[in-house]
């Protein structure tokens, strides 16, 4: 088969695409994958075919929501980003028609959705959901984009529509971008007005989950052809080295606590630099931290603390004591495959969600939302996932079981047996 996986945001929301694109072409498969220029690289290292999905997510991130995500308002930045969404919908749909021009699917998940969607129909060609966050409607728990809901019971009833409501609040945000992509590029009618869930769920077509039953079991009221496979994990490309004074520094003394916001911007970096050095010395641990997008930095750090830039996380992670991070789905799974703790700071999105997954797990503290991030809060945090033997035990003990799955095979014979969807 020919596929064409869309593949928008972060590098935590792409990389799992990538790696279930290296999966099926080690299958035989050819595979494409639509994602942002900022990816180019990172697709091809593998042998996959890039096509640029238009704009670099890095720079309309700095450029939108900048001033916002640290507030953590989940409906302010859906709204930010809504507005700067419809040039990249239009360059993404004339991109994506050649993309995908000759495909036998179209493989996408929450990012690549409303794209994703419009060129199927388009150019007549099945489509398949492959998401990194529960997003079918469920009584069992809330909606992923709800967080402040998972902290308390709810009914069965209101979980299922915090979900609904979750759906509604990523399609209204996309909807009017959406509508001028099919319009003005496609030449379609529009979407209509509630977008396409129903349409989605009456079909009854395979939908494929890459994060671990593990971690989240699939719930009792999903249907038979919605798959939880297990994480989907890449692996450093052929040839890769991590360098040497890195691995110089780990070897100088015990295990280090990682501590890295990924993607998450932050408009004083030299604050954030201050905070997390004074936590680490309060609990004398030494520690990587990684600049991410946000430009964490600063001047004359100490020889305990090591700097480093984008370093594969399935490399790294087993090598710490602990795991400080945002709690996107990517970084969640590779601290869990570790098998070590993780300390949550989220800011928006999934992440709280995640943070508090892993509290209930047993293989983290409680989540610290980034806007409550405190010299105290955090060196309490590390203290904990550090020395708490129970805690230490049981993340490893769920590392064991994530690392003895294989999602992307599990994702792979799911996709082969399902190349002709209704």
């Amino acid at each position: 088969m020919q596929i064409t996986i869309i593949a928008g945001g972060s590098r935590g929301d792409v990389q799992p695409y990538v790696a279930l694109g290296k999966g099926l072409k080690e299958a035989g498969h050819t595979v494409r994958v639509l994602a942002p220029q900022d990816y180019q690289d990172l697709i091809t290292a593998y042998g996959l075919e890039f096509f640029d999905m238009g704009g670099g997510v890095k720079t309309m991130a700095q450029s939108q929501i900048q001033d916002i995500v640290e507030q953590g308002n989940i409906l302010k930045i859906l709204a930010v980003t809504g507005q700067g969404a419809q040039q990249l919908a239009l360059q993404s749909a004339i991109n994506g028609l050649v993309a995908c021009q000759g495909s036998d699917m179209i493989l996408a998940g929450f990012t690549g959705l409303s794209n994703g969607l419009a060129l199927a129909e388009k150019l007549g060609i099945p489509f398949l959901q492959a998401y990194l966050m529960p997003f079918t409607p469920t009584s069992e728990f809330p909606g992923v984009l709800t967080p402040q809901l998972p902290q308390t019971r709810l009914t069965p009833w209101a979980n299922g529509w915090s979900h609904r409501l979750a759906q509604q609040m990523m399609w209204q945000m996309l909807r009017s971008a959406d509508n001028k992509a099919r319009t003005q590029i496609l030449q379609m009618a529009p979407a209509p007005f509630w977008g396409p869930f129903a349409s989605l769920q009456r079909k009854s077509q395979p939908i494929i989950y890459g994060y671990s039953p593990q971690v989240i079991p699939p719930p009792a009221d999903w249907a038979d052809y919605i798959h939880v496979t297990g994480y989907w994990f890449l692996e450093p490309p052929a040839g890769w080295e991590p360098p040497s004074d890195l691995v110089n520094f780990l070897q100088a003394g015990p295990p280090p606590v990682y501590v890295g916001f990924g993607s998450m911007l932050s408009r004083k970096p030299e604050e954030t630099a201050d905070l997390v050095l004074q936590a680490l010395a309060r609990t004398g641990q030494r520690a990587v931290l990684s600049s991410g997008w946000g430009g964490l930095k600063k001047e004359n750090f100490p020889t305990t603390v090591f700097i480093v830039g984008s370093i594969p996380h399935s490399w790294l992670f087993p090598k710490m004591a602990a795991v400080v991070h945002h709690g996107g789905a990517g970084t969640t799974g590779a601290g869990l495959q570790a098998g070590i703790p993780s300390i949550i700071t989220p800011f928006f999105g999934d992440q709280p969600f995640w943070g508090h997954r892993v509290y209930e797990l047993g293989v983290g503290p409680k989540p610290i939302s980034r806007q409550r991030l405190t010299v105290k809060n955090l060196a309490d945090a590390i203290q904990c996932a550090v020395y708490d033997m129970t805690m230490r035990k049981n993340a490893s003990s769920l590392g064991e079981h994530i690392r003895a799955e294989n999602g992307i095979a599990r994702a792979v014979t799911i996709i082969e047996q399902n190349r002709h969807p209704k």
